[in-house]
C-alpha cells in the first residue's frame, strides 16, 4: 500500500490541524492519520532562556526535517515509523515515541513543510491556508495560553520578534507551492472526493 500524502502549510494559528481533522473524518480516520511538524522539533530544554526568549522556535533550523522527510518516505513504503513526542511545557523530545502504521492517507501538517524541498518532494498534495494575520495572532494567543502554559506577554513578544518575521521570511513565500489556496470556506468532500477518484 502506497499511501496519499497531503501536506497543509500555512501560517501559525491558521487553522492547518482543523483542516486536517476534516480531512481525516471525511476520509474516515480508520483510512486517514495526521502526522504534525510539531513531533520533529529538536530538543530545547538546554537553550531556552525564558518565555519569549531567543530560542526561536519558527525558523527551520529548529526542526528535524530530515527525520520528517525520511517518516514520510517509511510511510510511502508502507512501513512504520516512531514518531517523536515534543514536551511544549518543558521543551524537551521525550524519551519515548508513538508508533504510526501506515494508512491509505497520510496528512501531514506545519507551517514550514513548503519551505523545505526534502518534504515538498514527498507530499502528493499540497493545502496552504491563507489566514490573515490578526486573526492567525489571536487563534495563536488562546492556543499557546491554554495549552501549551504560555504567559499573554510571552505569547505577543514572540510573535513580534519571531513567528511574523519567519513567516514573511519562509512560510509566505512557500505558498507558491501549493496546489490549493485555502480559507476557512473550503470544500473538503469535493477535495477528498477528486483525491479518490485520481489516486
Amino acid at each position: 500500500m502506497k499511501p496519499i500524502i497531503i501536506g497543509i502549510a500555512g501560517g501559525s494559528g491558521s487553522g492547518k490541524t482543523t483542516l486536517a481533522k476534516k480531512i481525516c473524518q471525511q476520509f474516515g480516520f480508520d483510512q486517514c492519520a495526521i502526522l504534525s511538524q510539531d513531533h520533529y522539533y529538536h530538543d530545547q530544554s538546554k537553550k531556552f532562556d525564558g518565555d519569549g526568549g531567543s530560542v526561536n522556535f519558527d525558523h527551520p533550523s529548529s526542526l528535524d526535517f530530515d527525520l520528517l522527510a525520511q517518516h514520510l518516505e517509511q510511510l510511502k513504503k508502507g512501513q512504520p515509523i516512531e514518531v517523536p513526542v515534543y514536551d511544549f511545557v518543558t521543551h524537551s523530545r521525550k524519551p519515548i515515541s508513538e508508533k504510526m502504521n501506515p494508512v491509505p492517507v497520510v496528512v501531514v501538517d506545519g507551517t514550514l513543510l513548503f519551505s523545505q524541498p526534502q518534504i515538498l518532494n514527498k507530499v502528493d498534495h499540497k493545502l496552504f491556508v491563507d489566514v490573515p494575520e490578526n486573526v492567525r495572532f489571536e487563534r495563536r494567543l488562546r492556543r499557546d495560553v491554554e495549552e501549551r502554559g504560555r504567559t499573554p506577554e510571552g505569547v505577543k513578544k514572540q510573535f513580534l520578534a519571531q513567528v511574523k518575521p519567519m513567516h514573511d521570511q519562509y512560510v509566505e513565500p512557500s505558498k507558491k507551492f501549493a496546489d490549493h489556496l485555502t480559507r476557512d470556506n473550503f470544500d473538503v468532500a469535493s477535495f477528498c472526493n477528486i483525491i479518490s477518484k485520481h489516486d
